[in-house]
This record gives C-alpha cells, sequence and structure tokens, in this order.
C-alpha cells in the first residue's frame, strides 16, 4: 500500500490527496496546522491537539511530570465540571 503524496508548486503550494481531505473532515477554508519534528513535518486539521498538548494545558500550573492516570482524572473533572447542571 502506498502513501498518499503530493507535489509542492513553484509557489510553495501542496494539494492534500482526497483520501487524506476525507478522513480528517477537510474542507475548502479548514486550518492546517504545520509542525516541525526533527527531520519529519507534521500537519494536522486545526483544533486537534496531541496527548502533550493537552497534558500541558491541564498541567499547566504544574510543571512536573505526570503519570496517565493523573491526565485521566484530571480530563474527567474538568468534563464533570464543564458539564455539570446548576
Amino acid at each position: 500500500m502506498s502513501l498518499p503524496q503530493s507535489k509542492v508548486t513553484a509557489q510553495g503550494q501542496i494539494s492534500v490527496p482526497a483520501e487524506i481531505r476525507r478522513k480528517l473532515g477537510i474542507s475548502p477554508g479548514s486550518v492546517l496546522e504545520w509542525e516541525e519534528d526533527g527531520e519529519r513535518v507534521v500537519v494536522r486539521k486545526a483544533g486537534r491537539y496531541s496527548s502533550e498538548e493537552i497534558h500541558n494545558a491541564v498541567f499547566a500550573k504544574r510543571p512536573k511530570a505526570r503519570k496517565l492516570e493523573e491526565l485521566k482524572q484530571a480530563i474527567g473533572q474538568h468534563l464533570k465540571a464543564k458539564h455539570a447542571r446548576d
């Protein structure tokens, strides 16, 4: 199975393969984010976040590393508080 590919034009533009557009729900006007990761480039639809980004947002006031269980608990608490009925 070959990977979807794009060719860069002289103006630096690319086309996102149809298969990828369908899977990610990318349509005209969608915003894509580009991130360098060593020799790789990660492209994602804006609004989708990595687990590291979520961890940093949840534990922004606590700089030390947290365990996965603590992350799950913090997310659960956040969702309960956000969706609590008054």
